[in-house]
């Protein structure tokens, strides 16, 4: 298969990921959800953004393709219930597609605000309405499933007959039993939801438990007779977010939500900007344009006060950095031949200028004489031989890659007249 429509990638890739491939990984219309400014703001570390923030992050949202938007919990506060009827009339007076949705507890108090911001906007407001459902959350609330269904329903009713669309959210699904989930989602569908959100609260959930859990759902479904679509709710306390979120679209669920650089609770949710790379490069997404990904991160690391790690995938410092010889040697050949579609595959298995970003090319301990050339070229500075050599014999000598000013500095003294 080729990477998003590009011919040459049969001919130079040999793609191991396409062996036995039984058919397109995911089905044709899903739809991606983001949660970033809900579940995100739910982190411990982070800082609540001011409105501008969520307005950019709005508008980055719609550039990159977010089907629908989680846009906060307005029943929780009086701020809360304002920023997100401002995000809401942003997106009716620029005529955004960016769907809304809003959180909430099966708690009437918690649906009525869902219900005046939709009015008042004009707008509708999907009903994300969550209770805890699994044994161990029924035992610390001192709930039984009868209780569960019976505030499940009377919360999907009031939604319901506002008009509005009503996703139910089974919290700790991934560690329900089934009788309950057939008994609450039996429920969620007879009184009008129009959606089932399967949840992995807290990253409990493996790629085996994704498949089990949503061919169990679609029975479900299936036996009822019903059309309701199936989101996946994934956290990442095993490291297995984003794993679990492509296999859920490739079992079967039709919405999956994720978070900008996977903030949310404990050690976050799975990230919304990998899980489109990934769809990207396996060919699913050949008409969506992604090179906003940066910055809808960058805005979001910002709105928040997150550090981005150094090796993150595509946004990191060094994702499309190299200072290896060896490395930085191919990509300089590749670019030398005017390739650069080879120049950006050479070594990297994410092309950066599908993305928005580029390969870098810098000077440490590891570095050839065509880190030095290469660097300097880029800033229009003619190597010489005894220019380059004199900044790699610094750079064998330091422990660490130089910095941009340190390269200059050797050049500078190469500049000044003897004497």
């Amino acid at each position: 298969m080729s990477f998003a429509g590009e011919p040459r990638s049969q001919e130079l890739i040999y793609d191991w990921n396409e062996i036995g491939r039984k058919g397109r990984l995911i089905p044709e219309g899903v739809t991606f959800f983001d949660e970033t400014l809900r579940d995100g703001l739910q982190n411990p570390s982070v800082t609540d953004p001011g409105i501008e923030h969520k307005l950019k992050l709005v508008h980055l949202m719609e550039k990159i393709g977010i089907d629908v938007a989680d846009i906060g919990l307005p029943g929780s506060s009086q701020r809360a219930f304002d920023d997100v009827l401002r995000m809401c009339r942003e997106i009716t007076d620029n005529k955004l597609k960016l769907g809304v949705a809003c959180a909430g507890r099966t708690v009437v108090g918690d649906i009525t605000p869902m219900i005046e911001i939709s009015q008042r906007a004009g707008i509708p407001v999907e009903v994300y309405a969550f209770i805890g459902s699994s044994p161990i959350r029924q035992l610390a609330e001192s709930w039984d499933v009868d209780l569960i269904a019976k505030r499940s329903a009377e919360a999907i009713d009031v939604a319901v007959k506002a008009g509005l669309p009503v996703a139910y959210v089974t919290e700790d699904t991934t560690r329900t039993r089934p009788e309950a989930l057939a008994t609450l989602f039996k429920v969620a569908i007879d009184h009008g939801a129009s959606r089932l959100c399967l949840c992995d609260t807290v990253g409990h959930s493996t790629p085996d438990g994704v498949r089990n859990l949503l061919n169990f759902t679609k029975s479900l479904i299936a036996g009822m007779g019903a059309k309701v679509g199936v989101d996946w709710h994934g956290h990442n306390d095993r490291g297995l977010g984003l794993v679990n979120a492509v296999w859920a679209l490739e079992w079967g669920a039709d919405r999956v939500h994720g978070t900008a650089l996977g903030i949310g609770e404990r050690v976050g949710n799975a990230p919304m900007e990998l899980i489109l790379l990934n769809l990207k490069l396996l060919g699913m997404l050949e008409d969506q344009d992604l090179t906003h990904l940066l910055e809808y991160c960058n805005v979001a690391a910002e709105a928040v006060g997150w550090d981005v790690a150094i090796n993150y995938p595509l946004v990191g410092r060094d994702a499309f950095r190299t200072a290896t010889g060896v490395h930085a040697a191919a990509i300089i050949k590749a670019q030398q031949k005017g390739d650069s579609w080879l120049a950006d595959r050479i070594y990297s298995g994410v092309p950066a200028g599908m993305f928005g970003r580029q390969q870098e090319i810098c000077i440490g301990f590891m570095s050839g004489a065509s880190n030095v050339n290469y660097w300097l070229r880029q800033r229009k500075i003619e190597p010489s031989k005894e220019l380059v050599d004199a900044i790699l014999a610094k750079a064998k000598t330091m422990p660490r890659n130089l910095t941009d000013e340190e390269v200059l500095a050797i050049v500078e003294t190469h500049r000044a007249p003897a004497g």
